[in-house]
């Protein structure tokens, strides 16, 4: 007896052709490619140095971006460091992210990381923001005013413990 396939199709998952692709697509793949290398330097490394080079490589990451995601990543790190100076910043699928004890509680992805019409700013479930059943555990971003700072100031905090 011979096994049924599906073919996964999905919104981006089609050329104008209307071709299907069965798995990741090549910004997924680039992604997974960036996480894998990020563990294999963080492992030659050891705890110590990869801290103090993770604002390194953040800043760096951030400066490569397109003009609009990089004044929001760049306010987002600046809030993010001053609302919780504990969380460590690292490289996480190639974006900016932030870590207690080496694991991620909340993280920056740029609009143009997945051809995205907006940037988005995720907390894991690490992130200690539980409210009832059911709360929100990423905020899509076009721009950033004073209250939506303070805003993001505040669930970095009560993310952060």
């Amino acid at each position: 007896m011979a096994s049924a396939r599906t073919t996964v199709k999905s919104s981006s998952a089609t050329s104008g052709g209307g071709e299907k692709y069965d798995g990741f697509t090549d910004d997924e793949r680039d992604a997974m490619k960036e996480r894998a290398k990020e563990l294999k330097t963080a492992a030659r490394r050891g705890s110590r140095a990869a801290e103090a080079d993770g604002e390194t490589e953040v800043r760096a990451r951030i400066a490569e971006m397109p003009d609009a995601d990089r004044a929001l990543a760049e306010r987002i790190h600046e809030i993010v460091r001053t609302a919780a100076p504990d969380l460590a910043p690292k490289l996480w699928y190639g974006m900016p992210a932030y870590a207690r004890d080496g694991k991620v509680v909340c993280f920056f992805q740029s609009a143009q990381k997945f051809k995205s019409r907006y940037a988005t700013l995720g907390f894991s479930d690490l992130a200690q923001l539980d409210d009832g059943a059911l709360w929100a555990t990423s905020y899509a971003l076009t721009a950033l005013t004073a209250d939506d700072e303070a805003r993001i100031a505040a669930l970095v905090e009560r993310a952060a413990g």
